[in-house]
């Protein structure tokens, strides 16, 4: 169902909650059109504050200049065509914006995407992936658990980075660019790029025409052209410098930046995939760790059957102990882990060796006699 307000060309729209989806659009009209379930959303007014709350989905058409705070949104978001500033406290989906001016958030949770803003951005907490294209005004972001892909920003960058960093700058005389980054940083410049390069990585690669490289170097400065920007980059990995632009499509060597080249949409979908991969090298790496524990109680429930046949030899891993009613068990090395410990009270527990025999091998692994 739908309902209209009337709040004027510029109202303040408090978002207090929204317990799905949210999809944020602004258009040239003077109402604000809001779809949704008549049951789920709840709104009220006073004069141009405009206070809004659903516990679903919701879809909104607002004047281009309206002021929009969002409280809490609980799925995904998309907002579009936003004059107004935008800000958001928190997000547990994804967000995506585009062409809009000024946005600031404190938490989000999944990727985020923003491609288009005549102002300024500011990120306190973002969780995973960040992606973000064309701003005019300056870049913010406090900390990113993830990866960064960021192209042409016009104002000043700070970023503070847990993954890798992808960058595509045109840097302008003045203009700050300052990046902390856990792992590898690329950086794509122009071949007339005018920068003072300030870089601290495990390794430097320059790709640049009268640049030579320095292998042992993990600290470098360099001037292109007159340095009139200031480019401040540090990896925990390492750092590549090149001015071709399709660096990124062939940078399958230097972190995770395989076929990110120009284009930033499906930055999030692709890291997520190389999360996967790792996913299925841990769990394959997981199930080879539970075989071969199940063969090493196999080897032991063979030993211990053949004790009971009459034979007293039994292996267990580096084991190899005499159970003959010559002697006690004595181990050819001095420590065992407590996977041939438990396999011991396991056997016991199964009625497959005596009470005797369990402390004989205990007294074993702890070194008795």
């Amino acid at each position: 169902m739908s309902k209209t307000i009337s709040a004027g060309r510029t109202p303040k729209i408090v978002i207090e909650n929204i317990g799905g989806d949210l999809s944020l659009v602004g258009w040239e009209g003077d109402d604000i059109l809001l779809k949704g379930d008549d049951d789920e959303m709840q709104f009220s007014q006073n004069g141009e504050m405009v206070s809004i709350s659903c516990e679903d989905d919701l879809s909104l058409r607002v004047p281009k200049a309206s002021s929009i705070f969002i409280r809490k949104i609980a799925g995904d978001a998309s907002i579009r065509s936003m004059l107004g500033s935008i800000e958001l406290k928190d997000i547990d989906g994804d967000l995506s914006i585009r062409d809009v001016d000024s946005v600031a958030i404190d938490t989000i949770h999944s990727d985020f995407s923003l491609r288009d803003a005549k102002g300024h951005l500011s990120i306190k907490n973002a969780e995973s992936d960040v992606s973000i294209r064309d701003v005019d005004g300056n870049v913010s972001l406090e900390s990113v658990a993830a990866d960064l892909a960021l192209r042409d920003v016009r104002g000043n960058v700070s970023a503070n980075i847990a993954g890798d960093v992808v960058l595509y700058l045109n840097p302008l005389a003045g203009n700050a660019y300052s990046v902390n980054a856990g792992d590898d940083i690329l950086l794509v410049m122009p071949p007339k790029a005018n920068a003072t390069l300030t870089l601290n990585a495990d390794e430097i690669d320059i790709e640049w025409k009268g640049v030579k490289n320095d292998e042992d170097a993990t600290n470098r400065v360099i001037t292109l052209g007159d340095g009139s920007a200031i480019v401040m980059l540090t990896a925990g990995g390492d750092i590549r410098v090149t001015n071709q632009a399709d660096a990124g499509d062939t940078a399958e060597d230097f972190g995770n930046f395989a076929g990110i080249g120009m284009d930033w949409s499906g930055f999030g979908e692709r890291i997520s995939r190389q999360v996967e991969q790792a996913t299925r090298r841990a769990a394959k790496q997981a199930d080879e760790a539970a075989r071969r524990a199940e063969e090493t109680h196999r080897r032991f429930d063979e030993g211990v059957e053949r004790r009971v046949k009459g034979k007293v030899n039994v292996g267990v891993g580096r084991w190899n102990w005499d159970l003959s009613s010559k002697g006690v068990p004595m181990p050819p090395r001095p420590q065992a882990t407590d996977e041939e410990r438990m396999a011991i009270l396991k056997m016991l527990q199964e009625k497959k060796i005596t009470a005797e025999d369990a402390e004989k091998l205990l007294s074993a692994l702890e070194g008795g006699s």
